[in-house]
């Protein structure tokens, strides 16, 4: 039987092969056995041997049955999902994907954001109608951003948004640390700043201070001609109050990666709007995703090896 150093669960995730990681890691560690794990068996030989394993997703039944494994690499930025006390009771540590997913989800914003300012959305509506009729757009210029969340994702997309000439407002539960933003402001703040917010641009995670944080009385707030933009999780924001926002014009636009409930259902109110813009939880999608992913396990095993704290170690 092969020894196993690190498992690669065999999940995929924006439509990325397991296969893939797996033979990234194998690259870059030629020195290390590394297995994709995928059936029952292999969970059963592989998973005991490993002291790296990496997927998105495991069980506590499984922790306890993995006596050797030291890190549990979780492929996702968030992990609350996982079954922490597990992780905890077997001394096992557990870091996440932050970092991996902060240029390409700052692109997909400034895209949407840019698509809004510039009218490209009406361009391309009427493009494909084959229609030539001039339009009012808009600048980005000058108008204010509201970044909430200034985490490895909401710190890429405040620095790709500074040589626009825009203000830009960071949110964060700490605003003593600071940051790239003109102004960082306490979560509690929020209320004041919608008021002189044309961007609201939600990129934090989700918690008891987030949950529900763009509701109908938030949406009040925003001047008319404002756009939402969530990339963090369908429960920041109140689908409902949305939906009722775009549909008596109280609100200029939005651009959903995330959504409430999500997938969004054939026939849901929000398909309707032609001022809403969808994509299916994409705006973490790059090829680089895996390469990333690599960069953290690697310096994380010469860590593991120096008993220094490890990188995006989950708190």
């Amino acid at each position: 039987m092969t020894s196993t150093d690190i498992a690669v669960l065999d999940q995929t995730i924006h439509g990325m092969s397991a296969r893939e990681y797996r033979d990234t890691l194998a690259e870059r560690l030629p020195s290390q056995t590394v297995r994709l794990v995928a059936t029952p068996s292999e969970y059963d030989e592989v998973l005991p041997e490993a002291q790296v394993v990496t997927g998105f997703e495991i069980d506590a039944e499984t922790v306890e049955r993995a006596p050797n494994l030291e890190l549990f690499a979780c492929t996702f930025a968030g992990t609350d999902h996982l079954p922490l006390d597990a992780f905890a009771a077997n001394d096992v540590q557990v870091t996440n994907a932050s970092g991996v997913h902060g240029p390409n989800a700052a692109e997909q914003v400034l895209a949407y954001v840019l698509s809004f300012a510039r009218g490209l959305d009406h361009g391309w509506a009427q493009s494909q109608a084959g229609t030539w009729s001039h339009y009012q757009t808009d600048e980005l210029y000058e108008s204010t951003v509201t970044v909430v969340g200034m985490g490895s994702i909401g710190g890429a997309i405040i620095d790709r948004f500074a040589p626009f000439g825009v203000e830009l407002i960071g949110v964060r539960n700490s605003p003593s640390k600071g940051g790239a933003a003109d102004e960082v402001v306490g979560i509690e703040k929020v209320p004041e700043i919608l008021p002189r917010t044309d961007y609201l641009v939600l990129a934090c995670p989700l918690t008891e201070q987030t949950a529900q944080l763009v509701d109908e009385a938030a949406l009040e707030r925003l001047p008319p001609d404002s756009v939402v933009v969530n990339i963090a999780r369908g429960k920041v924001v109140d689908t409902d109050a949305l939906h009722a926002a775009l549909q008596t014009n109280e609100l200029r636009g939005a651009a959903l990666d995330v959504t409430d409930p999500e997938p969004l259902p054939d026939g849901h109110p929000l398909w309707s709007h032609d001022n809403c813009l969808i994509t299916p939880h994409n705006a973490g999608h790059t090829p680089r995703y895996w390469d990333r992913m690599a960069d953290i396990i690697v310096e994380n095993l010469d860590r593991l090896e120096t008993d220094k704290n490890l990188r995006n170690l989950a708190q």
